[in-house]
């Protein structure tokens, strides 16, 4: 049985296609099949119920699926660990980042990581904060941006706060509050807004707000894209809330800080279940070792 034969089994199981497993893998086909026929054979089961629309699981590979990423995942993390006592940093860092991130250059960060840890695979995730912590407490995101009401902290993980961020009121150009110094949540009842997906942290934060006012708003537009909410603005469909240091400067639109307003705190977040190197050395770039 080779590692390989074990990553081939898994992008199938998840793919539930040997074509979309096989350009997951960047092999062809053909031998991406002849590997897990070959696998099948050396176990004496098959781990594949294979029809001419889909590919399932057996019995024998719904067991053996969860054995095999954890056997991936402890070879994985024997050459890290062996790498690091050695003065290298090595292995796959998985990276959740919420769209409306502030308190930190994600981009220029990485660049910085990637230049010291040039062997280090980095994968990124968007998503929505709730989203993110899940991925981490199963460990499919090694470490992630996150933004919450300034009221909550993560729960479940590991974090450290970067910082915090008031929302503004963006509106289009030719809105009628957009002449007004600074607003109220008063002054934005009955107007159209546009704001993320309800239940999620990025709406709670304006939801929480309103709600607290005793002011009702009509949202209108829903969305997970930050940049699609502004694009909606910028149409003078909807405003919306939005964190201050996000909003772009530009012609069309206006951005008025908002007197009674919600703030945003942005974190830093990991699993402290034994992180592996390379996310240990991540998070000493971002602001120092959290576990010295």
């Amino acid at each position: 049985m080779e590692l390989q034969q074990l990553r081939y089994v898994i992008a199938v199981a998840e793919e539930a296609n040997f074509t979309r497993a096989a350009a997951r893998c960047f092999v062809v086909q053909s031998a991406l099949s002849h590997r897990i026929k070959t696998l099948e054979r050396e176990l004496g089961f098959a781990l594949f119920a294979r029809t001419s629309r889909r590919v399932e699981l057996t019995a024998a590979g719904e067991v053996f699926l969860p054995e095999a990423r954890a056997a991936l995942e402890a070879a994985e993390r024997a050459v890290a660990d062996a790498s690091e006592a050695v003065g290298k940093v090595r292995g796959r860092l998985n990276v959740g980042v919420i769209p409306t991130v502030t308190a930190v250059d994600v981009p220029a960060v990485l660049g910085l990581f990637h230049r010291a840890h040039p062997e280090v695979r980095v994968t990124l995730r968007m998503g929505g904060s709730d989203a993110l912590v899940e991925e981490i407490v199963r460990g499919d995101v090694d470490v992630a941006f996150l933004g919450l009401p300034e009221s909550l902290e993560p729960r479940g993980v590991a974090w450290r706060h970067l910082g915090s961020d008031h929302l503004v009121a963006v509106l289009a150009a030719e809105h009628p509050l957009a002449e007004r110094a600074e607003l109220r949540l008063a002054d934005l009842e009955g107007e159209t807004f546009a704001d993320f997906t309800a239940g999620t942290p990025g709406r709670a934060q304006s939801d929480l707000a309103f709600d607290g006012a005793g002011v009702r708003r009509d949202v209108a537009f829903e969305s997970m894209s930050a940049d699609l909410i502004v694009d909606l603005v910028r149409q003078n469909l909807a405003v919306t809330l939005l964190a201050s240091r996000y909003v772009p400067r530009e012609r069309g639109l206006v951005a008025l800080p908002v007197v009674d307003g919600p703030s945003r705190a942005e974190y830093l977040s990991w699993s402290d279940f034994n992180p592996g190197p390379a996310a240990r050395a991540f998070l000493e770039l971002v602001g120092g070792d959290p576990f010295a």
